[in-house]
């Protein structure tokens, strides 16, 4: 560690007894960051998944969650080598949890998510109402109980604990900051995505990222700069990422193509600029498969590809193509994600292009345009489409019946005209399919 960054101070002055985390007092996090900043790799690995798991067990985030985030920054700035690259990815998550396959390719709506946050007086004076009337005492009982957790600062929906923790991230942006010139190469590249997700700091966040548009020479984290740019930038930043849609890297064009369909959207482009930006992501869409990534969507830029590509598809025509060229680029795209990410682009594209608010029949296979035919045919032969049901909570159950369409699985096949398997394919699963 260095000399001029003690990581660990003040954590014994912080009261974690009387503060909680997924399992209860968080007194054993002292002893997991003393861990973490040890050299005892094997130890470090230990702490690190246990103390992520209390903090942030399966996305929600714990009244102990924001005081452990100032140390964290410090291990990025200062830790060991192992430390600083597990610490920024945590403090994404913490942030942001899994927003990122929702919210992409527009990023977060800081003001939206702050607006729906219900103050913890009007959470108090809803329960008391609910007491009031309650006639069952083991209900009554039980929600006192909750209102003992609200008045120690717990939130019912979650909502508040996860913004305390977004804003408590939102402070160490100076330190990560600092990281984009990091002679470590996944530490720059953890940096500028973890930035990305603070619409609220822009003004120090874009100047900074387009510095690096001039320095940066590895391809990945300057394709992660680029994307960050889109998410946050102005009309101002439309010109400097254009010039790397000439780049002889197929990952930068993406990740300029990819800015430019967000900022196109927000701030208005000329149709020529906007109609080679489609182009060069369905080109994406459809050459030879790209390994090389950015830390968005899990490292998958087809899943983000597939959503940006629907940007395009309200004003299609004014921009010389078809609703169904989209749609056919957006099928490719679904050959190469997992099914929790083809739920949010297959999802998302169903509620663009096929009436989930009527009434009408549903409509025989033959009727649909070919852009449809083909995206519903992806989407049917998608390697989990057999045993979509073991994920409770996808949109697709609820979007698929709603549009008159035939659910996932062997339905699906039926309709769209392919034949039957008895079992996924498993040798056509994503890498990750099994191990998330």
């Amino acid at each position: 560690m260095t000399d001029s960054i003690d990581v660990l101070t003040g954590l014994d002055d912080v009261d974690w007894a009387e503060l909680d985390h997924a399992y209860g007092p968080a007194t054993d996090v002292p002893a997991d960051l003393r861990a973490i900043c040890g050299n005892d790799l094997a130890a470090m690995s230990e702490a690190f998944g246990r103390l992520a798991n209390n903090i942030a067990h399966q996305g929600s985030r714990y009244p102990a969650t924001p005081f452990v985030v100032p140390f964290l920054a410090r291990i990025a700035v200062a830790g060991t080598p192992w430390a600083r690259v597990q610490a920024l990815p945590l403090l994404t998550f913490l942030a942001v949890a899994w927003d990122d396959e929702y919210e992409l390719p527009m990023g977060i709506n800081a003001a939206d998510w702050r607006a729906s946050v219900t103050p913890p007086e009007v959470e108090l004076r809803e329960l008391d109402e609910e007491i009031a009337a309650e006639t069952s005492q083991s209900k009554r009982d039980w929600l006192l109980s909750v209102r003992d957790l609200v008045a120690a600062g717990r939130s019912i929906a979650g909502r508040s604990e996860s913004l305390r923790a977004y804003d408590a991230v939102r402070r160490e942006l100076p330190l990560v900051l600092d990281l984009l010139d990091d002679p470590d190469f996944p530490v720059r590249q953890h940096a500028a995505y973890l930035v990305s997700w603070f619409p609220e700091e822009a003004e120090s966040i874009v100047p900074a990222l387009v510095a690096r548009l001039d320095c940066e020479f590895v391809p990945e984290i300057l394709a992660t700069v680029v994307v960050g740019i889109g998410l946050l930038g102005s009309e101002d930043q439309i010109e400097p990422v254009c010039s790397l849609m000439d780049s002889p890297e197929p990952l930068l064009r993406w990740a300029a193509a990819t800015a430019l369909a967000r900022l196109r959207v927000v701030h208005g482009m000329d149709r020529a600029l906007a109609a080679r930006a489609f182009s060069t992501l369905a080109d994406v869409a459809n050459g030879p498969r790209l390994e090389q990534h950015t830390d968005h969507n899990d490292g998958n830029l087809y899943a983000y590809t597939g959503r940006s590509l629907l940007l395009f598809i309200d004003d299609a025509p004014d921009l010389a193509m078809s609703i169904d060229e989209v749609l056919v680029a957006v099928a490719v795209c679904l050959q190469h994600v997992t099914i929790r990410q083809c739920d949010t682009v297959a999802g998302a594209t169903v509620e663009k292009v096929f009436d989930v608010q009527g009434t009408s029949p549903a409509p025989a296979f033959g009727d649909l345009s070919p852009g449809r035919r083909t995206f519903l045919r992806a989407l049917a032969d998608h390697p989990g489409a057999l045993n979509y049901h073991q994920f409770p909570g996808l949109s697709l159950e609820r979007l698929l019946p709603a549009a008159r369409l035939p659910e996932m699985g062997h339905a699906l096949r039926t309709y769209t005209g392919l034949p039957q398997l008895n079992k996924v394919d498993d040798g056509r699963l994503p890498d990750d399919w099994w191990a998330w």
